[in-house]
């Protein structure tokens, strides 16, 4: 193999190598933009509305007689609507990712379904226990309906592999080194992209549809956060041939 030489330019002057390239920071496509704000506005109405029903199902704690009933009715409306918001909000993330320079406004953009959650259902669970109106039969009921509603919609709003903007801007500048290209293939139920069309991971014949695009898209469209690695390794090869036969001739 090779060794790696000092770099003399004619006419004397010696040039080192420099450190890598920084990969070049992700900007999303104005497209990909407009899909992120438009998830974002739609989940935080939906949260509005999510919030706004825990109002509603507290100030019936103030009420008599109490309307268990309704009570229920509020909690499952509060519950579905913070769902959906948080399912929209963490898609939006994969089209505008959040930078990780600032951690708290990376945790808070990644996370913010589960704070919404907390907003959105804990205030509840602390009126049902603490209120006067309700016997302790009612308390262990409504307590109980409203703090899983409480775990359920955390569970759903926390993002368990956020993306960021570094991460984008790294797997893009990797499938670029290796191709000169930002440019991948995946399956609808893959769960890698790749840098072949033929692959044998993915070309098979249980395969009847390849989606071509960039990274980005790969994690817009399917969440696919991962580069196949028979790919890398073939891409790799393909890099050092060239090298190896220019080192033999020179």
């Amino acid at each position: 193999m090779a060794t790696k030489k000092k770099v003399t330019r004619v006419g004397g002057e010696t040039v080192t190598p420099g450190p890598a390239a920084e990969p070049k920071p992700f900007v999303p496509t104005p497209e990909s933009k407009s899909k992120a704000t438009r998830l974002r506005v739609i989940a935080g109405i939906l949260w509005v509305l999510a919030v706004a029903a825990q109002v509603v199902a507290i100030s019936m704690l103030f009420r008599q007689p109490i309307n268990m009933t309704w009570i229920i009715i509020l909690i499952g409306i509060d519950l579905a609507l913070a769902i959906v918001g948080s399912l929209l909000w963490k898609k939006s993330n994969r089209f505008d990712p959040a930078s990780e320079k600032n951690k708290f406004l990376f945790f808070m953009q990644s996370q913010l379904g589960l704070v919404v959650a907390v907003i959105a259902f804990l205030p509840l669970v602390i009126f049902i226990l603490t209120s006067k109106n309700l016997d302790k039969k009612q308390k262990g009921l409504l307590g109980g309906i409203a703090a899983g509603a409480l775990v359920i919609a955390g569970l759903v709003g926390v993002d368990y592999n956020p993306p960021s903007a570094e991460e984008y801007a790294e797997q893009t500048a990797r499938v670029e080194e290796l191709t000169g290209a930002n440019m991948v293939y995946w399956t609808k139920s893959g769960t890698k992209y790749h840098i072949y069309d033929d692959c044998h991971a993915i070309n098979r014949d249980a395969t009847t549809e390849i989606f071509q695009g960039t990274v980005a898209q790969a994690r817009e469209l399917k969440n696919i956060t991962e580069l196949c690695k028979f790919c890398e390794t073939r891409a790799e090869k393909a890099k050092e041939l060239p090298e190896a036969v220019e080192s033999g001739l020179d």
